[in-house]
């Protein structure tokens, strides 16, 4: 059985069940007996518990977890780091994994994807603008709720950003089919390598595949680095074209060119959600064919992100299905300009406006049929959804057609600063433009997450300090901690806080709040007493000071032999701590031992029990089957101390005597335990059996360890 399972730990967190296992730690379900709620609670794995790296990385988990506040982000509740143990405890979800939900599905419709990266993309939003890369982005590390609501978990490699970048070698925690480009490399990995992990899941999510698997690792963390995956609309044709491209600029292999922020993501999706059938238009192409390209005409001004008001449709010509494919530079090899032909001018400009007149006629055409253009319609403007874009990408790209007013500045800790966060005319109406050509419209603008200082609270009440933080907008968690004899600091009051007095900290973000327990005093490790004699130990109890008080007791031990100790063995306790002990008299307790047995079903008539200490018979009872309660038979016996008894019958009948067995009676604890036993062979030897067509019964036989009066 698991050495947790029915323990506490710490007092307060009874573990019921294993529930997940990785490769530093074990996850349990527990029951938080304080706050009476069910926790999750994942221990160091005890080979671990001596490694550095490992604490460091299961240190590091806590840490990332703790100064996050999101409602896709699993929630941590406490935590341990001692010599003996380390563990957090964190909200339980009660749920399936991500991965279980793909595997069960195979290929999940876009709705349902879209739902979940979206929710997966705004917690690492959370993440990433308090520094912290996850690093470890996979559906196996992604719990799925019941009503579809996403918590991302499991930061057990992240660590911040602002700290030194990771090493070649720290690159191999990271999950090979979800890995990024530049974390197989071993190269810096910043919240892009988080991206390019969302980019992978999306496209496994859509098309049922991971973009590169084999049998071999190595050979997948390679292909990351080299191959270009297959475009998921070969693999599943009813994948949106818009979405193809958002997975694919995900995945892009350079991480400056693939999006740069969680928030750049979203504002597409949420784009592609406002209009399904939209473009955006991502795609890149090879030097050498570029190259042709401008000898042959002039493409379109390539762009980093472009806004859903000004998709370009087909940019530079090229098919949507060569979007993501290597071109073949042979196409071009044999390219060479001709030489200008010295002609009349006069064909060529016919032939030009004959061109020009047939196309602006197929366009109208085109427009009236597909209903997108109508009489007067170039004077409405289509509002786009500007939430989620900086405020000022938004009055640069839009500044020939809407005048934004901002009419709102407030903290949300959902945008980050100068992100708009919403508008006053929604996404996709159409509004009739002023005399200037434009549309006014008011919108709000995020300030980011607010963020106080930390005030110094310590030395005064706990309770007062708690209220001060949250007062500011923090999260307080209180620890106790004892006062060092430097500080002072009384019981109940505040020593300090993490992050420390005079920080600035987020709005929403968990302050750690120690409060005295008292002031530290000497620690002592409580020494085994029990087996050994009183004076043996009083020498030694007294110089650990500490006080032993003796009690003598009836016992089977020796004379002055503890028996029984009040604190248990390696309990620390403070200086002049009282050791109540019971220590044996040398005298063996008198008790009573209660006898009983099931008669054997063929047992008939009279017979007698003998009960034998040391070849002397201390007790006898005599009997009649047909009167035996419920067939049962009760002895009761009085010694002293741990005897040895043999227990033999006699038949009335027979006249014949025959062995039960042999027992060890403890009259002190009134039990008694079986060294050898046979009752049936017993009783059949010295039983006249009668004759009978009748089918015997088999009855169980039962030896009656302890009966109550």
């Amino acid at each position: 059985m698991n050495q947790f399972i029915g323990s506490r730990l710490d007092g307060r967190y009874e573990i019921t069940e294993l529930i997940g296992e990785g490769g530093m730690a074990e996850v349990y379900k527990a029951h938080d007996v304080l706050d009476n709620k069910e926790v999750a609670v994942k221990i160091l794995r005890k080979q671990f518990s001596g490694n550095e790296e490992f604490q460091r990385r299961f240190r590091n988990e806590s840490k990332a977890i703790a100064v996050l506040s999101h409602p896709n982000i699993v929630k941590v509740y406490d935590m341990c780091f001692s010599e003996k143990m380390q563990y957090i405890a964190m909200e339980y979800i009660d749920g399936i994994t991500l991965k279980d939900y793909i595997d069960s599905e195979r290929v999940l419709n876009w709705k349902d994807s879209v739902h979940f990266i979206i929710q997966i993309l705004r917690a690492l939003q959370t993440a990433h603008n308090r520094g912290i890369v996850h690093r470890d982005i996979k559906p196996q590390n992604i719990m799925l709720l019941t009503d579809g609501t996403i918590k991302v978990m499991d930061f057990g490699i992240a660590k911040f950003a602002r700290e030194e970048s990771m090493t070649a070698t720290d690159q191999a925690i990271g999950t090979v089919h979800y890995i990024s480009p530049e974390q197989a490399r071993g190269d810096f990995t910043d919240e892009k390598s988080d991206i390019y992990s969302v980019g992978v899941m999306f496209y496994e999510m859509l098309t049922g595949q991971k973009p590169f698997d084999t049998d071999n690792p190595i050979s997948i963390a390679v292909m990351h680095m080299q191959n270009v995956a297959r475009r998921p609309r070969d693999i599943n044709p009813n994948i949106p074209s818009g979405l193809e491209e958002i997975i694919m600029h995900a995945m892009e292999k350079d991480a400056e060119v693939r999006y740069q922020t969680a928030t750049d993501m979203i504002q597409d999706i949420e784009a592609f959600k406002n209009n399904n059938q939209i473009v955006f238009g991502y795609y890149r192409v090879p030097p050498k064919q570029q190259a042709v390209q401008e000898r042959r005409y002039t493409p379109a001004p390539k762009r980093e992100t472009v806004p859903p008001a000004k998709q370009p449709l087909n940019q530079n010509v090229i098919d949507d299905n060569d979007r993501y494919e290597d071109y073949d530079d042979d196409d071009y090899d044999d390219y060479d300009e001709e030489p200008v032909r010295q002609k009349s001018m006069l064909v060529p400009i016919l032939t030009s406006v004959t061109i020009v007149v047939v196309v602006i006629c197929a366009v109208i055409v085109v427009a009236i049929i597909a209903g997108a253009w109508r009489p007067g319609s170039d004077k409405l403007t289509t509002i786009p959804n500007l939430v989620g874009m900086q405020y000022t990408d938004a009055v640069q790209i839009y500044e020939d057609s809407l005048v934004l007013n901002i009419e709102k500045e407030t903290y949300n800790d959902k945008y980050a600063e100068g992100v708009i966060f919403d508008q006053s005319i929604a996404a996709g109406q159409e509004i009739e433009r002023d005399a200037d050509g434009k549309v006014r419209m008011a919108i709000a603008v995020s300030l980011g997450t607010q963020r106080n200082t930390v005030p110094d609270v310590s030395n005064i009440d706990g309770s007062e300090a708690a209220a001060q933080l949250e007062a500011l907008g923090f999260t307080v968690r209180k620890v106790s901690e004892e006062s060092t004899m430097e500080d002072g600091i009384e019981k109940g009051k505040a020593i300090r806080t993490e992050p420390k007095a005079g920080t600035e900290a987020e709005a929403g973000q968990t302050i750690v709040l120690y409060i005295s327990t008292g002031i530290a005093v000497e620690e002592i490790k409580v020494p085994k007493l029990v087996g050994r004699t009183l004076k043996e130990v009083e020498v030694e109890v007294a110089h650990l000071n500490l006080k032993l008080v003796p009690e003598e007791v009836e016992s089977n031990e020796d004379k002055d032999v503890i028996v029984e100790q009040d604190i248990e063995p390696d309990t620390i306790v403070v200086s002049g701590t009282e050791i109540h002990v019971k220590v044996s008299n040398g005298e063996a307790p008198e008790g009573e031992v209660a006898f009983g047995l099931y008669l054997p079903y063929n047992a008939r008539g009279k017979y007698t029990l003998d009960f034998s200490i040391n070849g002397n018979i201390v007790e006898s009872q005599s009997f009649v089957t047909e009167t035996a309660a419920n067939g049962m038979v009760v002895v009761y016996i009085k010694d002293k101390g741990i005897k040895q008894v043999v227990v033999s019958v006699t038949s009335a009948q027979s006249g014949l005597t025959a062995r039960l067995g042999t027992y060890n009676f403890d009259f002190a604890n009134s039990t008694f335990t079986v060294v050898s036993e046979d009752i049936d062979g017993g009783f059949g030897s010295v039983t006249v059996l009668e004759t009978t067509t009748a089918t015997p019964v088999q009855t169980e036989i039962v030896t009656v360890t302890s009966i109550v009066n």
